[in-house]
Parts: C-alpha cells; sequence; structure tokens
C-alpha cells in the first residue's frame, strides 16, 4: 500500500516496514538533487519530523517521515549517486525502510488519487 503526504513524502508499507522517498512532485521542485543525508539505521522516527536532508541545484529541504518508526536501512546507493532521486524518485531513490511502531495510524495520509488532486491545487 503506497500513501502520500502533503509535504510531498511518499511510504509503501510492507506488513510492518515501509519505505519513504518523495514524490515525482518535490523531485521536480527541487530540481538536480546533488547530496542526500540519510538517517541512521537505528534512528528512531517521529511522523512529521526530519527523516532525511536533500540538497539540490535549487535548494536545500527536509524530508519528514509519513510515520513513526525506527530505521532498518537507509539505501546506500543515494550515497554515491543522489541523482537516482531525479530518475527515480518513487522507485530507486527511496530514503528509508523503517520498521513501523506498533499502533501506527495511516489515517491522514492521502491514496494516489487523493494526492494527484491535492497537487492539482498548487
Amino acid at each position: 500500500m503506497k500513501l502520500y503526504t502533503k509535504d510531498h513524502e511518499w511510504i509503501a508499507i510492507d506488513g510492518d516496514v515501509a519505505t519513504v522517498g518523495i514524490t515525482t512532485y518535490a523531485q521536480g521542485q527541487l530540481g538536480d538533487v546533488v547530496f542526500v543525508e540519510l538517517p541512521d539505521v537505528g534512528k528512531t522516527l517521529t511522523k512529521g519530523g526530519e527523516a532525511a536532508v536533500v540538497e539540490s541545484v535549487k535548494a536545500a529541504s527536509e524530508v519528514y517521515s509519513p510515520l513513526d518508526g525506527e530505521v532498518v536501512e537507509a539505501n546506500a546507493k543515494l550515497a554515491d549517486d543522489p541523482g537516482l532521486v531525479n530518475l527515480e524518485p518513487e522507485t530507486g531513490g527511496w530514503f528509508a525502510k523503517i520498521r513501523l511502531a506498533p499502533g501506527t495510524d495511516t489515517a491522514d495520509l492521502l491514496d494516489e488519487a487523493a494526492y494527484a488532486a491535492f497537487v492539482q491545487t498548487l
């Protein structure tokens, strides 16, 4: 199940582990990504708190965690090739995988259709 935030992050949930990244819209707003600061494995992320930092030719931006959880993997490929975020923002350019906290509530996240409608208002 893939869900979205109004801050333009996506989260793909598979059991109790979820993959987090930024949307194609966010990548387009950032421009060419030149550096990504990833969270450390073991770091506890809080919903709405900083999960990563992305630097592009235009700006540096925080990536927020869509849900509470603990980082179980960071996308090491981004250290050598941050441009993956530009090429594959919603697939290979993911930032981290997190083990979701028990009782995680996804009620305020958007499905793909709702996110697409939200982006149309921007």
